[in-house]
């Protein structure tokens, strides 16, 4: 179990140390095979063995595997009469082969897509008409590939600005606000069998959150199948808190969809500006001072990840009735987006994992919160 005690005005993570026994679950999917899932993304170089270590692990440790980039307009569909499928389909193949439950991620986003997608031969913006046209061969072309296969998708993704307004995108601005009914319409044409969802970060912004329910119940109400809301878990050591993540998980079960986190990571290296966001498009000048763990965590940074990995997963198990799975973005910390995100070069440590493949004091602490014990 976990305790927090007070030293030298800290509060600092003891793990209790215990032997470990041929009873104790000491993977993931194991631990938690009666609440949720846990997956990991994966990326193109994992697909074409280029880390054959870690997609090993991936297979040890997750259920659930999601596409972190191969997926991706830019990638799968770089040139208008070009789609890339060899490592989409290496991908499919390592979930089938381990009995993965699998992700498509994702089809209509507005970063990674080529500027060539919303423009005619002569440059010139697309009309309504023809952009839904390209926005459908695209999602019938690459969910059809993988109907039955791919077994669920982020079909809309980060859609909402954080005060829940619709952001300023081209498709937006060329199609309208019904684009992204459109694009669920269409991934469930291309397969009627495969779970769909919607998957944004910050959601525990209230204006975010009421905008993507309002989004749900506008499908719903139009008999338009959604079967998800993605949360990022793109989070901070002190952001968001656990009552604001109980209050998002709770609303949006009300709804009746399945409640995932997707992209779960915790970054604890110093924040360049205010904000508490994954923008992708933000980006800032390296420094030494923003860069405190080139050599390594201290022990006591890593039980601090570990106690707030802990707290998380605790309320987690509670609301285990509601959380359908929950997605690593990454399988070991040298793998992670935020080692360029939004300082290029930096030095993050942000998932379970380390750069050598080895458990970090977090992985027991989500162990542990697996099972809970009675004074919890």
């Amino acid at each position: 179990m976990t305790t927090r005690i007070a030293s030298a005005g800290l509060m600092v993570l003891a793990v209790t140390a215990r032997a470990v026994t041929a009873d104790d679950a000491r993977t993931l999917k194991q631990a938690f095979a009666n609440r949720f899932l846990v997956g990991a993304a994966i990326g193109t170089h994992h697909v074409i063995g280029e880390e054959s270590a870690a997609i090993e692990l991936v297979g040890r440790q997750f259920d659930s595997i999601t596409s972190e980039n191969l997926l991706k307009w830019a990638e799968v569909h770089p040139e208008r009469e070009q789609y890339n499928f060899a490592p989409a389909d290496k991908y499919v193949a390592f979930g089938e082969k381990h009995g993965m439950f699998i992700v498509g991620h994702t089809l209509v986003w507005h970063n990674q897509t080529p500027s060539w997608v919303f423009e005619g031969d002569d440059r010139k913006p697309l009309t309504r008409e023809q952009l839904l046209r390209r926005m459908r061969e695209h999602i019938h072309t690459v969910v059809g590939r993988y109907k039955g296969r791919i077994h669920a998708w982020d079909v809309v993704n980060e859609a909402f600005e954080d005060d829940g307004r619709l952001r300023e995108t081209p498709w937006k601005r060329i199609i309208g606000d019904d684009y992204l009914e459109h694009a669920f319409r269409f991934a469930h044409e291309a397969d009627s069998d495969a779970e769909l969802y919607y998957n944004d970060y910050n959601e525990w912004h209230p204006g975010k959150r009421r905008a993507i329910s309002q989004l749900v119940k506008s499908l719903q109400a139009k008999d338009v199948r959604i079967d998800g809301v993605g949360m990022q878990g793109h989070w901070g050591m002190d952001y968001p808190s656990l009552e604001e993540l109980d209050a998002t998980i709770r609303q949006y079960r009300d709804l009746g969809v399945k409640v995932m986190v997707t992209e779960l990571d915790i970054n604890f290296l110093p924040r360049p500006d205010q904000e508490q966001d994954a923008d992708v498009a933000r980006n800032y000048a390296a420094s030494e001072k923003l860069n405190p763990y080139a050599e390594g965590l201290p022990e006591e940074v890593n039980a601090f990840l570990a106690c707030r990995y802990g707290d998380l997963f605790e309320l987690l198990v509670k609301h285990a009735d509601k959380i359908d799975r929950v997605t690593f973005w990454g399988v070991h910390d040298g793998h992670s987006w935020l080692n360029n995100w939004p300082i290029r070069g930096r030095t993050a440590h942000p998932l379970l994992f380390d750069r050598n493949l080895q458990p970090k004091p977090a992985f027991n602490a989500v162990l542990e919160a697996a099972h809970p014990s009675a004074d919890q």
